[in-house]
């Protein structure tokens, strides 16, 4: 029986034209430090913009303000996260601690849908109950302004956010803040020169739906990989079939394909293989730890391989049932 890992030496995966993982990934101390420039303009913007929704009394600049405060959180989340993943892998914890930015984006992605349902709510509230005193002007100047801070946020996190969940949760809180400013800005020109005082509630109503729409995905996301699932770009009937095709190898059981995080994929599985002696094996692990690397990008597995099973001797001189009778 054999066990063993694809060494750490392995090189990034070649395209054999099936779908295989992403090898980009994060540097930690550069996720940190676009987090914190985030978090700092997020921060004292969002003081702003709580100041000024509380005086003109707009709601939708009150949402928008209630929002980039629970960015902060969010943020602050994401950084967390970023710091307790870059603990080395120990005994206790041999995969390393990766899931902790996965726990981050789902909870972004939960606090998402929260402040959705929450500006949902308001908004049926201000719809039914229109306010005749939303000033305009302070609200559309505002809310121009907090554009451009997220949109500056956005781009900075924009290119990492494809390949990092925790990354992702924080990115689609600046986005979601993006929307809501560009909904103010809209209900602020409504109001300041149509006096359209509803459409602060019904445009709340809009940004609400589409924070929901991005939270969504997010959420399925993170949990797909809790829950260890294989990842959707990876077929699991695929790899067994590419295992027996090659030679030496009779059949694959057990095999168990799940993410860790994102592009960071396990698989365990048992092979029965012709090979009787170890060098022979040694050399079909590595041709078989090569191949699922080069074809699947995967380059954490574990391959059990065995002998068949020994084929039972017949006795032709005393069949089963007559061994019964001598026996008793």
């Amino acid at each position: 029986m054999h066990t063993a890992d694809c060494p750490e030496g392995c090189q990034a995966p070649h395209r054999s034209g099936l779908p295989t993982p992403h090898s980009y990934t994060v540097d930690a101390q550069k996720k940190a430090k676009l987090l914190w420039i985030a978090l700092g303009l997020i921060g004292g913007f969002s003081l702003v913009e709580l100041a000024v929704s509380l005086s003109s009394h707009s709601l939708a600049l009150l949402a928008e303000a209630g929002h980039m405060l629970s960015d902060v959180a969010a943020l602050a989340l994401a950084l967390l996260a970023t710091w307790i993943a870059g603990w080395p892998p120990s005994a206790q914890a041999p995969f390393g601690y990766r899931r902790v930015e996965i726990l981050a984006a789902l909870a972004n992605g939960l606090g998402l849908v929260a402040i959705a349902l929450w500006i949902a709510w308001e908004a049926v509230e201000r719809l039914q109950h229109p306010d005749a005193e939303i000033l305009g002007l302070p609200m559309l100047i505002t809310a121009a302004v907090g554009l451009g801070v997220n949109l500056l946020n956005a781009s900075l996190l924009h290119d990492h956010s494809h390949h990092d969940l925790n990354l992702k949760g924080a990115f689609l809180h600046i986005v979601s803040d993006a929307i809501g400013s560009l909904g103010v800005i809209l209900a602020a020109i409504a109001v300041w020169l149509f006096g359209w005082t509803w459409a602060d509630g019904a445009i709340s109503l809009v940004v609400a739906a589409l924070i929901l729409a991005g939270a969504v995905p997010l959420i399925r996301q993170s949990l797909n990989i809790l829950l260890e699932q294989a990842p959707a770009y990876l077929d699991p009937a695929a790899v067994q079939a590419h295992l027996l095709q090659t030679e030496g190898v009779q059949a694959v059981e057990t095999l168990r394909l799940w993410a860790i995080a994102p592009g960071q994929v396990a698989l365990t599985a048992h092979l029965t293989v012709n090979p009787q002696d170890g060098p022979e094996r040694d050399r079909l692990l590595q041709t078989l730890q090569a191949s699922l690397q080069a074809t699947f990008g995967l380059t954490d597995t574990t391959l059990q391989l065995a002998a068949p099973p020994a084929t039972p001797l017949v006795n032709l001189s005393m069949p089963p049932s007559l061994e019964l009778v001598v026996k008793e």
